[in-house]
């Protein structure tokens, strides 16, 4: 894997893992200690997401989020109390991946992959607040599904192509950007600002 691959998988899962962090973090677990992922020498430090006491872990929180999220308002909790953990998940993450003995990379990865987590967690956490205002609860239903589905997905392809995790990662940054302009442009006609008095 070249550095432009490395760099695409680190920034692909911090990105998903402002969305899923559990998932994230289980189904890469799983897969390399199963010998699906065969990682290069400089990603031994992954070697720790394949002991079956992370995994372990890992799945019980990906079912706890997997539930919680389900439920109106407390999926907004959930992300609420998830505000330092998934950022912090993905920095974690995006450091374990890149070369343990270049310190540039190291604190670059730390740097970008919070970053990333926080800015599609943000993107989430908005949107599903947005998605509660509806009295029904089959959209906020239907809306975590799709979560759970396309960070699945979305994962699988880019442990599988280091092309579709530069790819991957792209389109998450620019349509988190793009969700979160479009919920502030959505905020501000909520609650447009008042204007001074006249003076007379």
């Amino acid at each position: 894997m070249d550095a432009v691959g490395i760099i695409g998988l680190a920034a692909s899962i911090s990105l998903l893992s402002g969305w899923r962090l559990y998932l994230c973090v289980f189904a890469t677990g799983l897969a390399m200690h199963t010998g699906w992922i065969a990682l290069p020498q400089q990603l031994h430090s992954l070697d720790v997401l394949a002991n079956w006491w992370v995994i372990g872990a890992a799945g019980v929180g990906a079912l706890a989020e997997f539930f919680a999220d389900k439920v109106m308002w407390v999926d907004s909790l959930w992300d609420t109390v998830h505000t330092l953990v998934r950022p912090v998940g993905g920095a974690l993450l995006a450091l374990a991946i890149v070369d343990p003995h270049d310190t540039k990379w190291q604190v670059i990865a730390l740097l970008l992959g919070g970053g990333a987590a926080l800015l599609t967690h943000g993107a989430k956490a908005g949107t599903r607040a947005a998605v509660n205002a509806s009295p029904e609860p089959f959209s906020n239903i239907a809306v975590s599904a799709g979560e759970d589905v396309a960070t699945t997905g979305l994962l699988v392809a880019s442990i599988a192509s280091p092309w579709a995790a530069v790819a991957i990662a792209v389109l998450m940054a620019v349509g988190a950007v793009a969700m979160l302009l479009l919920l502030r442009h959505a905020f501000r006609r909520l609650f447009p600002k008042k204007q001074p008095p006249a003076s007379t």
